[in-house]
């Protein structure tokens, strides 16, 4: 098995970058900005300094060697060689000084060149036609720029320019120490300044954010009432809201997490505990095993049975994998065979049905889901209207959608009761009176299933007294090849 070999760069940089705090990063992040503003400060003033400026100056000595040329080959002419100029520094000085002109009629001076003022005369050289020194600047390098003399087609000497980087080390290398001396106490003052700003930025910053990072230790370990409070408008102050947004929803979830594991437990306790007692009744010889005593043993085992089903359909739902097989239906046979199927249940109660629908309402729906939607709802009518009463139900078109409406009659629901007739477990009533109401969650599994085909289900007042529930689905069959 091969061993890893550790990487030292790797090692340092989890150290002091991926494991340091936010205070830390910030200040690494400052100070290899400053780094890098340095360097290109340093950089771009050495190209300035070396290419622009130095640049500037050899081109107007250079300049200058180009006026001087012509006199003194017309020096050579007149003498004939170089012995007239040769240690005789004052004639050569006066040899290059520049031409005397007249301005607007005044008297005649001489007139200086930027290249006087930056030493070029200084840097000039004569030499012979062998390249040897006759006067001038006597450290000529390789770096110099020659220029021929000429007389009759012949080379008789040369004037040479040394460059002036090549004459300014002792000074450069003083300018040089100078700069890098500034930069060091540039660099210590911005590393200072850039401390103190992180410290500055840290406590505005870092404040909330620890504030949210404290208050979210404390929610994962189940304190779902702790709350950040919000003190900007900024991106901190967004996420201390999404914070507080998260810690209500979770703190409502486990509310109706444990409201849902209590009513769980009671509504399947007490069919069992009626079962419990029903069969020891039977076993002690109190009761009989009668007509009477199995229909009311089978009706405990079919309220399990439809509690278990309705809690089964309820967790698929939440998990999306409640089957549905869509395709082209009339809903209207469907409303009218559901009508027929509770019409006896209704007479018995002394209520009416009274059915306003159009002769066909096509969907795209699952028919079996939606038999069980209106099962659940008529229902609920049934339990919940007092006798005497009435369901209406109206169906119409509204903006390509179907509109199915149920009314019934009193008693109605009070309006805070409305927005949670669709949790599950929720019911009006505030007693657990089995007699008429069921377990809450057949409207839960409505809303699930008006849900998965695209539509709405809300509760509302009735005008017969009651309650009124609207359903909205789209209307009319998909065009071919589209997915339901």
């Amino acid at each position: 098995m091969s061993k890893l070999i550790p990487d030292p760069i790797a090692d340092l940089t989890d150290r002091f970058f991926y494991r340091a705090n936010i205070r830390l990063k910030l200040f690494y992040a400052m100070l290899a900005l400053i780094v890098v503003l340095i360097v290109a400060i340093n950089g771009a003033g050495h190209y300035i300094f070396t290419r622009d400026f130095l640049g500037y100056l050899n081109e107007q000595a250079q300049q200058r060697m180009e006026d001087l040329i012509p006199r003194v080959e017309q020096a050579y002419r007149e003498n004939g060689n170089w012995d007239f100029i040769r240690n005789n520094p004052r004639a050569w000085f006066e040899m290059m000084k520049p031409a005397i002109v007249e301005h607007n009629g005044a008297a005649p001076g001489p007139t200086f060149t930027p290249s006087d003022l930056t030493g070029a005369t200084l840097r000039f050289s004569l030499l012979d036609a062998n390249r040897k020194l006759v006067i001038g600047y006597p450290n000529i390098g390789p770096d110099a720029r020659l220029r021929p003399l000429m007389q009759d087609d012949a080379i008789v000497g040369w004037i040479a320019q040394t460059p002036f980087e090549n004459v300014i080390g002792a000074v450069d290398l003083r300018f040089q120490q100078s700069q890098f001396l500034a930069q060091i106490i540039i660099a210590v003052v911005a590393i200072m300044l850039a401390a103190f700003m992180v410290i500055r930025i840290s406590g505005v910053l870092l404040r909330p954010l620890t504030r949210v990072a404290r208050a979210t230790h404390r929610l994962a370990g189940g304190d779902y009432a702790i709350r950040v409070e919000v003190q900007s408008g900024d991106e901190v102050g967004r996420l201390a809201q999404d914070f507080n947004q998260l810690a209500m929803t979770l703190e409502r979830n486990e509310k109706l997490r444990r409201e849902f594991m209590a009513d769980v437990s009671h509504e399947l306790r007490t069919p069992l505990g009626i079962l419990n007692g029903q069969l020891e009744a039977l076993e002690d010889g109190v009761l009989q095993p009668d007509e009477q005593t199995l229909r009311s043993l089978k009706s405990e085992v079919d309220h399990l049975n439809k509690l278990v089903g309705d809690l089964y359909d309820l967790s698929l739902a939440d998990a999306g994998a409640l089957a549905y097989r869509k395709a082209d239906i009339d809903l209207a046979p469907l409303l009218r065979d559901t009508v027929r199927i509770y019409e006896e249940s209704f007479r018995k109660r002394g209520l009416d049905i009274v059915l306003h629908l159009p002769e066909s309402i096509p969907l795209h729906a699952d028919g079996a889901r939606l038999q069980q939607l209106l099962n659940n709802l008529f229902e609920n009518s049934l339990r919940y209207t007092d006798r005497g009463g009435k369901l209406e139900l109206h169906c119409r078109l509204q903006q390509h959608q179907w509109q199915l409406i149920l009314d019934d009659s009193t008693p109605g629901v009070e309006t805070p009761a409305l927005a949670r007739l669709f949790e599950r477990f929720f019911r009006v009533e505030t007693s657990r009176n089995r007699a008429s109401g069921g377990a809450g969650l057949g409207l839960a599994i409505c809303r699930r299933i008006v849900e998965a085909h695209q539509g709405t289900i809300n509760a509302a007042a009735s005008p017969l007294g009651g309650l009124r529930v609207t359903i909205l689905m789209p209307a009319g069959f998909p065009a071919p090849g589209e997915t339901a």
